[in-house]
């Protein structure tokens, strides 16, 4: 099996390694996260010019026409940047919930506008009580007149302070563990009842507790069936993790060749670190690690292109992005924990871009499930299948 990439798909990948090398080293990027917005709308705007936020849309509202093999190329070399400008929870999340509604018109009048940079959206879905079920929602989306009123309260939303949309899952019918009865509906950011308090996490990307207090939607801003939302979720999330696992391994193997390079540099008993057998099998271990992440990539991109092509189901495909995920928050940890240990007490401090990328790596660990939640969800569909 050829897993090269196609041209389209490596002018994509350089047009993102060359912005990170000539424009977005590590003080560039800090002083990004400092910054009130702690993103660049500049970048931004230049994100849009150079086609890489229509990657994955449909050639029939402006798009690239891509698919999660696109997708994933572009998160590969944005993680070995730890680019903060957000492309994740704007492109990968919010757009790949967007181009999977039923919901025609509003498609129309929503992805152009994230295609040209005007539109930031997020997914609004975590609550303090759900930790990573998605289909444990409190929020409510009441009937009224003017369509549906929604309450409740939403935490850990990435890049709410700077999104114009959110994506709200909401509880119209049902208990609070039901799968069925949940909806998705799309909310302006700056409508009557959206109340934002944002805090910085630890990878210096912002996020926000967002409490929605009688916001008012009508009946076209439902993004997903009335009810089904979770089944419009599950059909999108492996792209999701599929993309955030892609980011994980540009961290990773940028983490290991910093670390090979510091390695034949540092002096320690007259001879560079590197020399001495216990360090080379320390980074061997790390090497593996980070190829053996990369072939669970590269499966689940296959089994995806499979499902594209009628050869696997959404069932095959859910199982293996649990095993991926699952798989890159295991070998994450390794490759960080060596990275920072490796490079001694200079690994820990803030003025070394090492420990930057070992936080945002943690930060993926936990997006949408930790490594231990999926190795349930994996065990389970195994054992149901």
């Amino acid at each position: 099996m050829n897993f090269d990439f196609t041209e389209e798909q490596t002018m994509i990948k350089d047009s993102v390694a060359r912005f990170v090398r000539d424009e977005y080293d590590f003080d560039t990027r800090r002083a990004i996260v400092s910054s009130e917005d702690g993103i660049s709308r500049n970048f931004w705007a230049k994100f849009a010019e150079l086609g890489w936020l229509s990657v994955p849309f449909s050639e029939e509202y402006g798009g690239f026409g891509g698919s999660v093999d696109d997708l994933s190329a572009v998160m590969e070399e944005m993680g070995k940047g730890i680019v903060v400008e957000p492309f994740a929870s704007t492109i990968v999340v919010f757009g790949s919930l967007m181009s999977a509604s039923p919901n025609s018109d509003l498609k129309a009048k929503v992805i152009p506008s994230i295609i040209d940079g005007s539109c930031m959206g997020t997914f609004a879905c975590v609550e303090e009580q759900s930790r990573y079920e998605m289909s444990d929602v409190c929020t409510s989306a009441e009937v009224c007149p003017e369509g549906f009123r929604i309450n409740g309260k939403k935490t850990v939303v990435s890049n709410a302070s700077t999104a114009n949309k959110f994506i709200v899952s909401a509880r119209c019918s049902g208990d609070q563990f039901d799968r069925d009865g949940i909806s998705l509906f799309l909310v302006d950011s700056s409508v009557e009842g959206v109340e934002i308090d944002s805090f910085k996490m630890m990878d210096g990307q912002s996020a926000a507790t967002v409490t929605f207090k009688n916001v008012l939607v009508n009946e076209s801003e439902l993004v997903s069936e009335l009810g089904k939302g979770i089944d419009l979720i599950d059909a999108v999330m492996p792209q999701i993790l599929i993309s955030l696992s892609a980011e994980a391994l540009g961290i990773m193997a940028t983490l290991n060749t910093l670390t090979l390079e510091y390695s034949k540099t540092r002096q320690q008993f007259g001879a560079p670190i590197g020399s001495f057998q216990v360090i080379q099998h320390r980074m061997v271990d790390t090497f593996m690690a980070c190829e053996q992440s990369k072939s669970m990539l590269y499966r689940g991109l296959c089994v995806a292109k499979n499902v594209e092509q009628g050869e696997a189901d959404q069932f095959d495909l859910a199982k293996t992005a649990h095993a991926l995920k699952a798989t890159i928050a295991r070998y994450g940890k390794l490759i960080g924990e060596e990275a920072i240990q490796l490079h001694g007490g200079i690994g820990m401090t803030d003025e070394l871009n090492i420990g930057h990328f070992v936080k945002r790596l943690m930060m993926i660990n936990v997006a949408f499930g930790d490594g231990d939640f999926h190795q349930r969800k994996f065990n389970s569909l195994s054992y149901s299948g």
